[in-house]
């Protein structure tokens, strides 16, 4: 397990939200330091823009959102699930340079969050 992975471990629970500028999605304390520390905004950004895309993932309630990186490809794959294992949305991203080989996060009622917060 990385330090990173480590520290993102200890995040359970949030004191903050913070707003997505362009929609209605809120994130906590512990997305905002996997942001910051892994260059990530753009996972925030590609979630919360998918809420505003796509009808069926927009209104789901409840999704789990899965990043897998290829390796030695530098790329990996996005899949959103409602958590009943019906999946709404698998894409490769082409080029990512994210740091951790396995992250899941989960969104509910507009607030996207780590699984350590729930």
């Amino acid at each position: 397990m990385s330090d990173l992975e480590a520290n993102l471990a200890q995040f359970i629970g949030t004191e903050n939200y913070y707003k997505h500028p362009f929609t209605r999605t809120v994130y906590t304390d512990g997305v905002k330091y996997l942001a910051e520390n892994a260059g990530a905004y753009w996972l925030i950004d590609y979630i919360a823009f998918k809420q505003i895309e796509d009808g069926e993932i927009g209104n789901c309630e409840f999704q789990v959102w899965s990043l897998d990186a290829i390796p030695d490809t530098h790329s990996a794959v996005i899949t959103c699930t409602d958590g009943d294992g019906n999946t709404l949305l698998k894409e490769t991203i082409d080029y990512t340079d994210f740091p951790i080989a396995h992250m899941r996060l989960y969104y509910q009622n507009n607030v996207l969050f780590l699984t350590s917060e729930y």
